[in-house]
């Protein structure tokens, strides 16, 4: 559920008016049981593609849906997932956390921020000015500059972060989710080169993600000048693991049987989370991890904890 209140007015007014037309109503009723690309949309409702397409940023800024471009016949196609079963709006307040509603603790990672590494060539980071290390040296990774990543890549091997868990001491966490922008990591670019990304949280394993490839037909939307077209991985897809009391999905699909209480949360001040390709992976194709500089999303790694207050 997307909660959403006098908190943060900027988001109210975003989803307010994202839900403020039938078109985009009907768009969200579509996307209820599937997928759809923007051509599927278009021919459902009757409306002309550019319509469909301008619809899909208002209700993608309103984080009421995903997009993620996916090769097609002639380019790409933007497929379309809604984010959230149920929208609750808070106008009163009075009362910042009533006792029994949900609520949300929400936090993002730059990606140069990772707290431990084993990475392999071909590796490498870039920030929004020039290449930060070496190419294909491992040892970099753990240069001081790192911090300042926009981008990072490598062939097998994981980064691992630790992000504070600064919810209310009565609190009782009802599910976790990740969300990032990644690819697969190939010389230059190669939109067929499957890579099996693994997320782990506290150690556990959530389970892994086959990417399609290492996309780099076209620009990044918001990629430096600097970094070149045709021959550099250019943009990802925005991909979001979710566990809650009952399973993990992956993009609200199921992934896993792995539950939050596998994860031990309890008592915990951070959450450890770890991306990666493991050794014995059937697809060793890499990692490319987008921040909020580089792609086609502006974000680093956003972390969302829905939590319940209790009454002791």
């Amino acid at each position: 559920m997307l909660q959403v209140g006098m908190h943060d007015p900027d988001q109210l007014v975003r989803v307010a008016h994202a839900l403020s037309t039938r078109a985009r109503v009907d768009m969200l009723r579509l996307l209820n049981d599937r997928s759809m690309n923007v051509l599927e949309i278009s021919d459902a409702l009757s409306l002309p593609v550019s319509t469909v397409a301008n619809n899909v940023k208002i209700l993608e800024a309103a984080e009421l849906i995903h997009t993620e471009l996916l090769p097609a016949v002639r380019g790409a196609m933007k497929v379309c997932t809604r984010s959230y079963d149920d929208v609750h709006m808070a106008l009163n307040t009075k009362f910042n956390q009533p006792v029994g509603d949900l609520q949300l603790y929400q936090i993002e990672m730059p990606i140069g921020q990772y707290s431990n590494c084993e990475v392999y060539p071909t590796c490498g980071m870039a920030s929004v000015e020039e290449l930060l290390v070496q190419e294909d040296e491992p040892a970099s990774f753990y240069h001081p500059l790192h911090i300042n990543a926009g981008i990072i890549w490598f062939r097998k091997g994981f980064v691992e972060y630790l992000l504070p868990l600064e919810t209310p001491q009565q609190a009782t966490i009802e599910a976790i989710e990740f969300s990032m922008e990644l690819c697969s990591e190939a010389p230059n670019y190669d939109h067929d080169w499957p890579s099996d990304i693994s997320v782990w949280i506290n150690d556990v394993e959530l389970g892994h993600w086959t990417s399609p490839g290492d996309f780099g037909e076209r620009k990044g939307k918001l990629n430096p000048l600097w970094w070149k077209e045709r021959t550099n991985t250019q943009y990802g897809l925005l991909k979001t693991w979710r566990v809650d009391r009952e399973r993990t999905t992956l993009d609200m699909t199921k992934l896993s049987d792995v539950k939050l209480l596998d994860l031990q949360l309890e008592h915990r001040p951070n959450i450890k989370l770890k991306i990666g390709v493991k050794q014995d992976a059937l697809h060793r194709g890499g990692v490319n991890l987008f921040g909020r500089q580089f792609g086609d999303y502006e974000q680093g790694i956003i972390m969302k904890v829905h939590y319940k207050l209790n009454n002791d």
